[in-house]
């Protein structure tokens, strides 16, 4: 029989046929095939890495961006006429230092000041240690004299055996009475421009160490005060003929007066 009928499931296939039409298969799609984002196993898409944070100037805010740039520039800037003044300060006369030798003096000393002796022919053979004493106002109104402070042992006191000495500890003091003798003759009086500076730079030295150090300046108020150096030569070695004194030879200062703000204790 040839009828097909329209109601049935069957139908006639391209053979002629017939067979009972199947459900559609769930996992069958007709068309193209698209696949969903993420790998190509099926694993779902990886999230992508945040972003590094910002470190140092860039992280942040621009305001204080411009800050910072403007505190290194100013960095730059004095670091730039600091080195500039140092090497004026070394250099040959020129135009220049004969310009402008007051301001560089200024700058430079007294800390400042380099001293190339180290690479002199015949470097420095003595030991020169610097001490004070002073006169002090007690609370009930006596003056009291000290004994002599050796300042230069305390500093070699605190730099012997210390991995990190400190550079104040080494050269203050040191660098403080090399400007005093090159800036005074023989009989303590001063010689140029710097000498009434070089004796101002000591005194307020030797008043601060001894607020700091001596018992009785710490329970008074110091009214004057009198440095003197202990010069005492090294001695050549063993093997070597050459005799030398072993007595220290002393440089003693007049009393200087302590002004009034450093004795009410502005160095203290």
């Amino acid at each position: 029989m040839d009828v097909y009928d329209e109601d049935s499931q069957a139908r006639r296939g391209p053979d002629g046929s017939t067979g009972a039409r199947r459900p559609p298969d769930p996992e069958h799609h007709e068309g193209p095939v698209r696949e969903a984002p993420g790998d190509p196993d099926g694993s779902p898409p990886a999230e992508s890495p945040p972003p590094a944070p910002r470190t140092g100037v860039a992280a942040l805010s621009p305001r204080y961006q411009v800050g910072a740039a403007v505190a290194l520039a100013v960095v730059a800037v004095a670091a730039c006429v600091h080195l500039g003044m140092v090497f004026l300060s070394l250099a040959p006369a020129n135009t220049l230092t004969k310009q402008h030798g007051k301001a560089i003096e200024e700058w430079v000393y007294p800390e400042f000041e380099q001293n190339w002796k180290l690479f002199a022919p015949n470097p420095l053979q003595q030991n020169i240690a610097v001490q004070v004493r002073a006169e002090v106002r007690m609370k009930d109104g006596s003056l009291r004299t000290t004994g002599w402070n050796d300042l230069s042992a305390q500093d070699g006191a605190a730099i012997d055996g210390s991995l990190v000495p400190s550079h104040t500890e080494q050269n203050e003091l040191r660098r403080a009475w090399d400007f005093f003798v090159a800036t005074h003759g023989t009989d303590n009086r001063p010689v140029g421009m710097r000498g009434a500076l070089s004796e101002q730079y000591v005194r307020r030295i030797v008043v601060m160490r001894l607020y700091r150090g001596d018992a009785i300046s710490r329970e008074g108020v110091i009214q004057r005060v009198q440095v003197r150096s202990s010069t005492t030569n090294v001695q050549p070695p063993k093997w070597s003929r050459e005799k030398l004194s072993d007595k220290p030879v002393y440089r003693l200062l007049p009393w200087w007066t302590v002004a009034a703000d450093e004795a009410a204790g502005g160095v203290r």
